[in-house]
């Protein structure tokens, strides 16, 4: 990018000076909120860079039926979501890859594995060059799909590189490789700034790379501003397109696959001339396609070399093999204020569709192109791509906050199975945003108020009662304001809530958008919780939950109101990923961290204890994690237990790893003293899910966050089998549980 067209990085604040400045540069200002277009995401903050950037790179893909995400989360790092259709939000799998905050990423799925290279970012300009920095890894993830989860393959993430860039993009070949690109500055301001275009290459899929190169060819040092992207094409070749400021020229270069990594590069022009060349590119190809065509959105710089709004601002070109050549076409003018086009592939519909960047619908014109606004579509026929005058049609727009920018897609071609998903970010607001709708048809509804609904699970039962609320508005809500009816308020879309005392609650959701709001009820039922059962004397005197949503390495659970000696703590703790826990003294495990599919990037480990209390002993007792992790547990007090031998019988543990168990059933136990309590619980790899105790049990507690752990009782009269015991959940998940018996005293 030029130079003065780095000011959409300052965000609202130059937005608010350009408005005041109207009327000296012939923009008017939008006098009443902006129609709303897309959906409003979750917040984030503690990322450097604006989270779907950079300009090449992909943040999407299509896999098993879903649209999925690599995005960051505030206080975890780069996470897997999954995009659910019904709630029209995205959800986290629990799945973290880099938890560097100075990252982004490039994202595809090959069909067998997903790949993330995720690169430290240094942005260098031509009037502000910043060296690439040394010792900052570019690392690639590679994970395998089983079940609806994501694994991270053995030996990764693997190095591409051990310098920082501004973006870097991979893409794989048609002989089992994996190829890299991105620009690397050197240099001081002494000897001057050299910036050079890199590739590197992994002949097993990204297991191991080789040493970066510098691309073979007679021209790979462009400005220090330019940069370059990889894209496989034709069945059995690669292209690296970079963009070279210095001789106003796209560059193509293209290798065959199976030869030498470093040499049989063919250099050609793909955009020459005059203000041709700019920093913005995306590639996209046509894997289906046999002609093995390229398509390439670039920006050029016509906007600073003229003051004719009608020339070329974004370019589309397309490489046909057969030619050798590209033809090229426009998507819009520097009239239009557009700028950072993304491109998809509709096979479907034979449409190109071109994404960009511009002021909102309210603003006619601009003081510079790149300015942060809204984003826009437009379409034009694969085979003869001619496209309309203007920015487009709106689908990603705020009311309130004009800053909607670096709108970013998937590598792979659209369809009317897939759907079409884009996202964006507002880095002043920070906000994710994104659009989805099916392909034939129209954006999302404008200049609608919301129609308000929710769904609220379980709608009844027993005090603590823990209910999750799931927002289903239509019509594009930006702001949610529930009601809980206990006193209790939320402003976050899809909240959870715990009611604590009996009582007939209406719960009310407010759903708000730019045109208006709307409001819908639902009645949640609480009774009081059954009296502690007595079973040969063994009482429950009471219980405690806690939770932490943020990875600590600590968890802290109190002991419950009422506690004597004599009386046995029952506890359970699930923790997120693999760490392994240290108990206090004077606790036996009972469950020791029984795996759903725990490792150090996704899963989970349920742990259960049991300790007899003495005559000192602390308030609250603290379990130490091998390594940081969210996590939810509690306790439980009960009296009248055979202080020698608390446990009437031995532990029997269930799991299903499958992420599609939405219930579970643990084997019978048998007890062998009468009057003996059932105890047991489930640990989940999820921190949503209401669980549901079996029949005629008890449930004591159940974590709100963090990670779900839930323990329930049942008292056992007479000695002899259980009978098997089943929890259910609220949603599919992966998910453990144990069962035992308390042994009642002499």
């Amino acid at each position: 990018m030029k130079l003065r067209n780095i000011s959409h990085r300052m965000g609202q604040a130059l937005v608010v000076a350009l408005v005041l400045a109207a009327s000296i540069l012939g923009v008017p200002g939008a006098a009443v909120a902006d129609t709303v277009y897309g959906t409003q995401g979750m917040a984030y903050s503690g990322v450097a860079n604006p989270p779907t950037s950079d300009k090449p790179q992909s943040k999407l893909w299509w896999n098993d039926g879903s649209w999925w995400a690599d995005m960051w989360k505030t206080g975890t790092g780069w996470s897997i979501y999954r995009l659910d259709r019904t709630s029209n939000s995205w959800v986290d799998t629990g799945v973290v890859n880099d938890t560097r905050g100075s990252t982004l990423a490039d994202t595809f799925w090959d069909g067998s594995n997903l790949f993330i290279a995720s690169h430290v970012v240094t942005i260098s300009s031509d009037g502000t060059p910043k060296p690439s920095l040394s010792g900052q890894p570019a690392k690639l993830y590679r994970y395998s799909y089983s079940g609806g989860k994501y694994t991270l393959d053995s030996g990764f993430p693997s190095t591409i590189s051990n310098n920082s860039s501004e973006s870097i993009t991979v893409d794989a070949d048609s002989v089992g490789g994996l190829w890299a690109t991105w620009t690397q500055v050197g240099g001081n301001s002494t000897s001057g700034f050299t910036n050079t275009v890199y590739v590197n290459y992994s002949t097993n899929k990204g297991a191991t790379w080789g040493t970066p190169f510098v691309l073979p060819v007679a021209s790979p040092n462009p400005a220090p501003d330019d940069i370059s992207a990889v894209v496989a094409f034709g069945g059995g070749q690669i292209g690296v397109m970079w963009s070279d400021q210095r001789t106003d020229t796209m560059w193509w270069a293209t290798h065959a696959d199976g030869k030498p990594a470093n040499s049989n590069w063919k250099l050609q022009p793909a955009l020459r001339g005059n203000g041709q060349a700019d920093d913005h590119l995306n590639l996209k190809t046509l894997q289906a396609d046999t002609s093995g065509r390229v398509f390439a959105a670039v920006k050029t710089s016509l906007n600073d070399t003229s003051s004719n709004k009608t020339l070329p601002q974004l370019v589309l070109l397309v490489f046909r093999p057969g030619t050798g050549a590209f033809t090229q076409s426009t998507i819009a003018t520097t009239g239009d204020c557009v700028s950072r086009p993304q491109i998809v592939l509709d096979t479907q519909n034979n449409l190109v569709r071109a994404f960009q960047t511009a002021p909102p619908t309210s603003v006619s014109g601009c003081a510079y192109s790149g300015v942060a606004g809204s984003i826009y579509e437009k379409t034009a026929s694969m085979d003869n791509p001619v496209f309309g005058s203007g920015r487009g049609t709106p689908i990603m727009q705020a009311a309130s906050s004009s800053n909607i920018n670096d709108v970013t897609t998937s590598k792979q071609s659209v369809n009317n199975t897939t759907g079409l998903v884009v996202m964006a970010s507002d880095n002043v607001a920070k906000r994710y945003w994104f659009s989805d709708r099916a392909l034939g048809g129209t954006p999302p509804p404008a200049g609608q108020a919301p129609v308000a609904s929710f769904t609220a699970n379980p709608t009844s039962g027993t005090a603590p009662l823990n209910v999750t609320f799931t927002d289903t508005s239509t019509n594009t809500p930006t702001s949610w304001a529930w009601d809980f009816g206990d006193g209790g308020t939320a402003a976050v879309q899809n909240p959870a809530h715990s009611y604590a005392a009996a009582g007939t609650y209406t719960a009310k959701l407010t759903a708000t958008n730019s045109t208006g709001s709307s409001s819908a009820t639902a009645t949640i039922t609480v009774s009081s919780a059954p009296p502690p059962p007595t079973s040969g004397g063994i009482t429950v005197v009471n219980a405690n939950t806690a939770n932490s949503g943020t990875a600590v390495t600590t968890a802290s659970l109190a002991v419950p109101a009422g506690t004597a000696a004599g009386d046995v703590l029952v506890a359970a703790i699930t923790v997120d990923l693999n760490p392994g826990l240290t108990a206090p003294a004077g606790w036996t495990a009972m469950v020791n961290g029984q795996s759903i599919n725990s490792s150090s990037s996704s899963g989970a480990r349920a742990y259960a204890y049991y300790k007899v209390v003495g005559a000192s002993d602390p308030a609250t007792y603290s379990w130490t994690l091998s390594s940081a992790a969210k996590w939810g547990g509690g306790i439980t007090a009960y009296r009248g237990v055979n202080n020698t031998t608390p446990l009437d019988s031995p532990v029997v543990t269930a799991a299903d790893t499958s992420y599609s168990a939405t219930s579970i059933t643990v084997g019978s136990i048998t007890t062998a003293t009468n009057g003996a309590m059932l105890i047991g619980g489930v640990g989940c790899d999820c921190s949503t899910p209401v669980v549901t105790a079996p029949s005629g049990w008890t449930e004591r507690w159940e974590a709100a966050a963090g990670q779900i752990a839930e323990q329930a009782d049942k008292p056992q009269a007479t000695a002899g089998a259980s009978g098997t015991a089943t929890w259910t959940l609220s949603a599919a998940r992966a998910v453990v549980a144990w069962q035992t018996a308390l042994k009642p005293a002499a």
